[in-house]
């Protein structure tokens, strides 16, 4: 495992207890996943866990820096370990990956928010949706030709 988290926990005054232990161990194995994600996985060790414990842990580990969560759509939040690089999720809108792009792709943007409104972005919770090259591709080849009378057509035909 690439942290230390019982010499985390304990600089910060707290033991790592099985509960933690499971929670982070999940949240490390699933990367983007659901307090019910990390739920299920706790449950194949320690089957009596609930998920208010799953949300508590999860809401200490946060304050902790520990873990961190983004908002990958309407349901709930997604976690994944913080001390993972920062980067932004790409959302495919059709068959759900989340493909993580580095920070640095944004700075123009975060630069202009900056200049323009004095706005600092956290970057961390940030969820950009569309759709991912595959399901691009797979669209394009499903589409009707654009000839005259298509919709939305990029031809231009007929003006």
């Amino acid at each position: 495992m690439s942290t230390d988290w019982q010499s985390d926990l304990r600089k910060r005054g707290y033991r790592l207890t099985p509960q933690r232990q499971l929670v982070l161990e999940a949240v490390d194995k699933l990367e983007h996943a659901t307090p019910d994600d990390i739920l299920t996985e706790v449950r194949r060790t320690a089957g009596g866990v609930n998920i208010s414990t799953v949300y508590r842990t999860l809401e200490l580990l946060e304050e902790l820096k520990l873990v961190s969560h983004a908002h990958l759509g309407h349901g709930a939040p997604t976690y994944h370990l913080a001390d993972r690089h920062h980067h932004i999720h790409l959302v495919c809108r059709d068959c759900t990956e989340v493909i993580e792009a580095d920070l640095s792709v944004a700075e123009p943007f975060t630069a202009t928010l900056r200049e323009t409104f004095g706005f600092d972005t956290d970057l961390k919770h940030f969820a950009i949706f569309g759709c991912c090259a595959a399901c691009t591709q797979k669209s394009a080849a499903a589409a009707p030709d654009d000839g005259p009378g298509a919709a939305g057509g990029a031809s231009g035909a007929g003006s």
